[in-house]
């Protein structure tokens, strides 16, 4: 196991067991592991989906983000943002914290952060300048947008799962429903297959037309 995955997996552990932010052994691996990878930034996503999508990105920009010190960790939905913001922020090792959140869930990253002392009295416009960039519904619709629903069929046609994807909307539930709310349901119908398509399809985007959550993001790292 390489040391990226290392902190990745201690800090995940770190947030569940719900450590104080600055004691501990917990705390202490944490340390040790950001000081072996001259950590500098850690990209809070809210699944793992969302790390497959930056780390794609990154390696089509050319960039290695854990030899950049930056390490992308997935903290299991919104409502865990301050499990993760008060052992990594101000209030615990101080490291720099960036990262992506849904429109729908802002209201728990603004919290957090208020709670861990990034700011008072913030807004969802305090967020970009801040380092955490919104999507406007999820990063799955931000990519469909990204690429068209013709552009996403293609690149699930190059997976090998188009006959899959047609039988999908060919069923009773399906068959009424716009394509782009087909697609994003078609990606969380089996265990990985948001992950995977994640990655396939920032691999897809025209680099002229990123989401802007994902262009922002890369910029601040």
């Amino acid at each position: 196991m390489d040391t990226a995955t290392r902190f990745r997996q201690t800090v995940i552990a770190w947030a569940a067991n719900g450590e104080g932010a600055t004691a501990g052994p917990f705390a202490t691996t944490v340390r040790e592991l950001a000081a072996d990878l001259d950590l500098r930034t850690v990209v809070l996503v809210e699944g793992v989906s969302d790390r497959a999508a930056v780390e794609a990105l990154a390696a089509r920009r050319g960039r290695a983000l854990a030899a950049e010190g930056v390490v992308v960790v997935p903290i299991g939905g919104a409502t865990s943002i301050t499990r993760f913001l008060r052992p990594l922020g101000p209030q615990g090792l101080g490291l720099r914290l960036v990262g992506l959140c849904d429109a729908a869930e802002q209201r728990f990253f603004l919290e957090g952060l208020e709670r861990t002392g990034f700011g008072t009295g913030l807004t969802p416009g305090d967020l970009a300048a801040l380092g955490f960039f919104t999507c406007h519904a999820d990063l799955e619709d931000e990519l469909i947008r990204a690429l068209g629903t013709e552009g996403v069929q293609r690149v699930i046609d190059d997976q090998g799962d188009l006959r899959t994807l047609r039988t999908f909307q060919r069923q009773p539930a399906q068959r009424d429903r716009p394509v782009e709310a087909q697609l994003r349901r078609f990606m969380g119908t089996i265990s990985g297959r948001k992950e995977h398509y994640a990655r396939a399809l920032t691999e897809a985007l025209d680099p002229a037309r990123l989401p802007e959550p994902l262009a922002g993001l890369l910029v601040r790292l």
